[in-house]
């Protein structure tokens, strides 16, 4: 519950019991009636069960001082939260009197218990409310139910000690999905496995690697998924994998696969998400510094493994919230080539659909989009921009102190998004052309059943006390601190190594990315073309390239398949604007 900057106390509800003497004194029908069962009935329609019908205790009024408060100061967020006088929480007892003379029955004694939250300066700006994205669980499980995802665990996480645990190491297999009826192993030429991270106690970080169905020559591709905590799965089968999955759980080759173009790895991160995992929790990763090393270090050992691939090009791709981390991989990768440390990765581009970047700009561009999208009125859009200068005030304060003040920026600029969903009702926050069905606006069950089947595990190589954790609710809260922090700084200098830069976006522009030279704001707007049909529209300038996909959600390699494979191979080829 967003306070108000004023101190508050909660309603206390008083329900008396009536006796003869004032059974017409205007109480309604299921009162004067004196009926057990609409109690009942109340009680059970919130979900309740109380143990006690009412509290009393036995014992005498020796102890008893009227008109006394006996106060303290708590805290329901341990030792994650503020300090206790900065919190400025209260919990008290009030000792009171009835008199005979009042309109009650002669009760004599009453204790009242009263919870008091004072919303201090201090607490103002520190961030938690009841669906304050870093600190609850609830705005996690609000993306898991939009998926239509149940997973069992919030995380992956196994019991046992590291004694088994080798650093550094991958441990990987073929499989086929296919069964007999398949291309053997060998010619299939996918692979799914595990890497034993190097910087932890005992992680396991899980990757799908599909060899490219064209050429072994063709650029090496990773894909990462967002969330932050959601496996790269559900990128895999409903997006631009080799395969869909049916309704029956059966699998159909996807035409328009990335692997078409490239030879491409889906990887589980952070720690915790889809089939990774470790045996300590010290292992989550918190921040895009812990991220990235991850990931180089995976890469590193996965081309050692597969030395045939280190000369291809190298492209990091993703959406979502991997607008935070493909920027961090790719400048990661970028300075450990410059320092020639390690296998050289050639790397060549970094692709960000819909990403989240650079919050500070993006956020206060909800609004604009909002209104031009006719989801909100030009009066809504004058009272939610009232929020646009303390998002903008908390992200700068972000970026210079981090730390606690990351949440702040994330509850302020998370007001704005909260603001317009509340009047845009059930409409598909992914895709606004679309209608979400209560919680569910997208249907990802299938992979979650698919996944979970022992055979496939099996098949996979995963152990069989790990369940396949489809979107991590603790990764997505561990990853509070890092959400506002702008990953755009490190582009520019990427972009002078001469290293591409796709951006796909439906709000805002790609300046809430990275703000390019005014020759790109003057360069001309192309059309996209797919087999001489529009798809799109392109503007370009040096390795910059910002593509608005037509007709497409939050997830374009779902909603327009072609076009996204097409937009990689033109992309990668150097040739986008000359698509036809």
């Amino acid at each position: 519950m967003a306070f108000s900057k004023v101190s508050v106390s909660l309603l206390l509800l008083f329900f008396f019991s009536h006796s003869s003497s004032y059974a017409t004194s205007g109480f309604t029908h299921d009162h004067a009636t004196s009926s057990h069962s609409q109690a009942q009935k109340l009680i059970r329609s919130l979900n309740l069960f109380p143990k006690k019908p009412v509290n009393i205790v036995q014992g005498g009024h020796a102890d008893f001082v009227p008109g006394k408060i006996v106060e303290k100061k708590f805290s329901f967020l341990g030792d994650s939260g503020p300090s206790l006088e900065d919190l400025g929480h209260h919990a008290a007892w009030f000792s009171f009197s009835i008199n005979a003379n009042m309109a009650f029955s002669k009760v004599s004694v009453s204790l009242l218990l009263l919870f008091f939250f004072s919303h201090s300066s201090s607490y103002a700006t520190s961030g938690f409310t009841h669906d304050h994205a870093t600190s609850s669980h609830s705005q996690a499980q609000k993306l898991i139910r939009s998926l239509n995802l149940f997973p069992k665990k919030p995380v992956n996480i196994v019991q046992g000690g590291h004694a088994d645990f080798v650093p550094g190491k991958i441990v990987e297999k073929k499989f086929s999905f296919l069964g007999d009826s398949g291309p053997s192993l060998e010619d299939l030429g996918h692979h799914a496995g595990y890497y034993s991270l190097p910087h932890s106690k005992a992680a396991r970080m899980f990757y799908f690697f599909f060899e490219s169905r064209k050429s072994k020559d063709d650029p090496v591709v990773i894909w990462l998924t967002g969330g932050p905590g959601c496996g790269s799965e559900i990128a895999l089968f409903y997006e631009n994998g080799p395969f869909h999955i049916a309704n029956n759980l059966s699998l159909t080759w996807n035409d328009y696969g990335w692997d078409q173009a490239s030879n491409i790895l889906f990887i589980d991160q952070p720690t915790g998400t889809g089939f990774s995992y470790t045996t300590d929790s010290s292992d989550y990763r918190h921040d895009e510094a812990g991220i990235s090393n991850d990931l180089y270090d995976f890469l590193q050992e996965f081309f050692k493994t597969h030395p045939e691939f280190v000369k291809n090009d190298f492209y990091i791709t993703g959406e979502s919230y991997a607008g935070h981390y493909i920027p961090a991989l790719a400048y990661r990768i970028n300075q450990a080539n410059k320092q020639n440390l390690g296998i050289h990765i050639n790397l060549k581009g970094l692709a960000i659909g819909n990403g989240l970047t650079n919050p500070a700009i993006q956020y206060p561009a909800f609004p604009d989009f909002a209104l031009e999208n006719k989801i909100i009125t030009k009066a809504d859009y004058d009272d939610i921009i009232k929020s646009v200068p303390d998002c903008e005030r908390d992200s700068k304060t972000c970026e210079t102190q981090g730390g606690k003040s990351c949440e702040t920026a994330l509850y302020s600029c998370q007001s704005i998004f909260k603001s317009i969903m509340y009047i845009a009702g059930d409409i598909n926050y992914y895709d606004i052309r679309k209608k979400c069905e209560g919680d569910m606006c997208y249907d990802f069950q299938n992979v979650e059943s698919l996944l979970n089947m022992e055979n496939v595990k099996s098949a996979l190589g995963v152990g069989d006390d790990l369940d396949f954790v489809s979107c991590s609710s603790q990764v997505y809260n561990d990853m509070a601190q890092d959400w506002m922090r702008n990953l755009a700084v490190g582009i520019p200098s990427l972009l002078e190594d001469g290293i591409k830069l796709l951006l796909e976006f439906k709000v805002g522009s790609c300046h809430g990315v990275v703000r390019p030279k005014k020759a790109f704001g003057t360069s001309p707007t192309l059309k996209f073309m797919v087999d001489g049909v529009e798809a799109g529209s392109l503007n370009s300038f040096g390795p910059l390239s910002f593509l608005k996909v037509h007709e497409a959600g939050h997830l374009v390699p779902m909603d327009q398949p072609k076009a996204a494979l097409q937009m990689l191979k033109s992309w990668m080829g150097g040739n986008l604007t000359q698509t036809k």
